[in-house]
């Protein structure tokens, strides 16, 4: 009787070690078949018509200035040399009255774009607006009479890391494909400042772009954008623009055609382990402030190179990387409190935000950002400068319009020899993305102090990025 007791206690105390894993558990679903059923037809295809230039030319080649260069010019068609490319892409609509949105690399430089719907009707679509930062672009067709079948946002706040998602796209030109996976992982940063994607194994491809992640209610919570991959084909890392993110920047560009993006007027580096003991920090939650643009709004609240930013309109600020996102996502002209440590106290601040698009129109940014300032690394052999339009155009850089850039390499130097070289940007070192010098100084004396006697650099060259490991010692 005693031990058919202690049996018993066991047996129950055994089944509850398992409630909680049950009940935080949810079913997958047996079917996707209703959902993709009920959402296609709000999912378009993207056909688009650009004019590039045709490196293969039948006419022959002269010295500039020859004789015959004038003599052939006279037979040669106005566009020859050019040719017109398609390409496909995805997006869906978000309201009855035309509105779609898609990817900005899917139409940029387009001369013609074509919406297509699911029963193969298709209209002329203009540019509403267009945000590369984001990659979002909103585009506005006439559908006449016809009844067009809309979307809705939902907030990627609330989804999960192993929630069910399902995409539905154009991939390699088979329109209406449905694919279904998990987020693998939310919030992931692949290089630009604003960066909010949700990481999915829902197979996405080369045709995918622009189009849909719904979760399992219907609504949008992403905009499939980028896979990683090095064969070209779904390896189940897909990443998709957090709706959150895309309906700020939609909703902005169909009220402005474009982006107003509230702007702080600050440099910011990453908070080390050794920066938060020299501070007296109790962790390195927060931006430390490099420098603060003159006059600009961080400048006028008084906020000062030294200063750790904490909060920002009553978010914490717990890396350097979530500022610039919560800095823009708040509106033009609005008065913000922002917390700073400075000197071992905390004190509070009242900003009144400005806007980043006028900023970098009127070339405040870049003029703020100390030109032809530079740093040099003797004993590595390498030096290093803020990007600016001159080195622009000498390198014939496309992907970048400010970072860091490697002015000077030594030959047969510790730089040199690990593969670093002139008009490289540096992208990453270590853990921390560069924004400014004084990124890749800390990053080598704490190597330094760890005594490692290499240090990994992400560098881009020639539009291609690629990993370098810097001999310092």
């Amino acid at each position: 009787m005693i031990l058919n007791d202690k049996l018993k206690i066991f047996l129950i105390t055994f089944s509850l070690m398992f409630l909680p894993i049950c009940g935080y558990a949810k079913k997958a679903p047996d079917s996707f078949a209703n959902l993709a059923e009920i959402l296609s037809p709000s999912v378009v295809n993207i056909s688009t018509t650009t004019l590039i230039e045709d490196r293969k030319n039948n006419m022959p080649a002269f010295p500039p200035g020859s004789p015959f260069e004038e003599f052939f010019k006279q037979f040669q068609e106005p566009n020859q040399g050019k040719r017109r490319a398609q390409s496909l892409g995805s997006g869906f609509i978000i309201d009855k009255e035309g509105y779609v949105i898609t990817n900005n690399h899917v139409i940029e430089n387009a001369e013609k774009i074509m919406v297509i719907l699911h029963d193969d009707k298709s209209f002329e679509a203009e540019v509403v607006g267009k945000d590369p930062k984001t990659d979002v672009a909103l585009l506005k067709i006439n559908p006449k009479n016809t009844n067009l079948k809309a979307v809705k946002f939902g907030n990627s706040n609330d989804l999960r890391v192993g929630d069910w998602v399902m995409a539905i796209g154009n991939p390699f030109g088979f329109g209406g494909t449905v694919t279904a996976g998990i987020v693998s992982a939310r919030g992931r940063s692949i290089g630009g400042s604003y960066d909010d994607y949700i990481q999915t194994d829902a197979s996405i491809n080369k045709g995918n772009s622009g189009g849909p992640l719904f979760d399992m209610k219907g609504n949008v919570v992403g905009i499939n954008t980028a896979i990683f991959s090095q064969s070209g084909g779904s390896v189940g890392i897909g990443f998709a623009v957090s709706s959150n993110l895309a309906k700020q920047v939609s909703d902005q560009l169909r009220k402005y055609g474009r982006t107003k993006r509230g702007w702080l007027g600050v440099l910011i580096q990453q908070i080390t382990k050794e920066i938060a003991d020299t501070l007296g920090l109790k962790n390195t939650d927060g931006a430390l402030v490099s420098s603060a643009t003159e006059n600009g709004p961080a400048f006028k609240a008084g906020i000062k190179s030294g200063d750790i930013i904490l909060k920002f309109n009553g978010t914490r600020i717990k890396n350097m990387n979530e500022l610039p996102k919560v800095v823009a996502g708040t509106p033009v002209g609005k008065s913000v409190k922002v917390e700073i440590w400075r000197e071992g106290k905390i004190k509070t601040l009242i900003v009144k935000l400005g806007e980043l698009e006028l900023a970098e129109n009127n070339n405040i940014i870049d003029n703020n950002r100390t030109k032809n300032q530079t740093k040099s690394f003797p004993k590595i052999g390498f030096e290093i400068k803020q990007l600016d339009n001159e080195d622009i155009k000498k390198y014939k850089i496309k992907e970048f319009t400010r970072g860091i850039i490697i002015s000077d390499v030594k030959k047969n130097s510790k730089a040199f020899n690990s593969g670093l070289r002139e008009g490289m940007l540096i992208v990453r070192v270590g853990q921390s993305e560069v924004s400014d010098l004084n990124v890749i100084s800390n990053a080598i004396e704490k190597a330094k102090k760890q005594k490692r006697n290499a240090l990994l650099m992400l560098v881009n060259f020639r539009g291609s990025n690629r990993f370098v490991a810097v001999e310092i010692f």
